[in-house]
């Protein structure tokens, strides 16, 4: 009488190397989300900045950025505001931190009657720390 086959069969065997296809798959998605979200971390705002040898990068902790470009627009960060609504904005972060900066972006075209005019209505707002944003001379392309 038989039980049973009296050879026996051995189990898979264990592998010795590893899958490589999910980490090149998880890589390959990665890659695909920075380089979507790389642009949409630059500012939107194309500003012919002014260029000078001593433009360095300020390591401020609160600023506000302030911008106006050759058309005459005023903007708040990356918002297009008038002149009543950025003294206000400014006057809000003055009462919150008076000694927050900020940072004016102006477009070289920009007469400079307008720009103290700006100056002009951040320091009636309460700011008096002012930076003036430009591009490291090094960087600055010959137009």
């Amino acid at each position: 009488m038989a039980f049973g086959r009296l050879e026996r069969t051995t189990g898979p065997q264990p592998m010795g190397d590893i899958n490589m296809t999910p980490l090149i798959d998880v890589m390959l998605v990665l890659l695909v989300i920075f380089m979507i979200t790389a642009p949409l971390m630059t500012s939107s705002l194309k500003l012919d900045l002014p260029k000078t040898d001593a433009a360095q990068p300020t390591e401020t902790p609160q600023f506000v950025a302030v911008a106006i470009d050759p058309a005459g627009r005023l903007y708040f960060g990356e918002d297009v505001v008038d002149s009543p609504t950025l003294a206000a904005r400014i006057a809000e972060a003055a009462k919150k931190n008076p000694q927050t900066e900020v940072q004016l972006r102006a477009d070289r075209n920009v007469p400079y009657g307008r720009v103290a005019e700006l100056i002009g209505v951040v320091q009636k707002a309460g700011l008096h720390r002012i930076g003036f944003v430009a591009e490291p001379a090094a960087t600055a392309t010959k137009p």
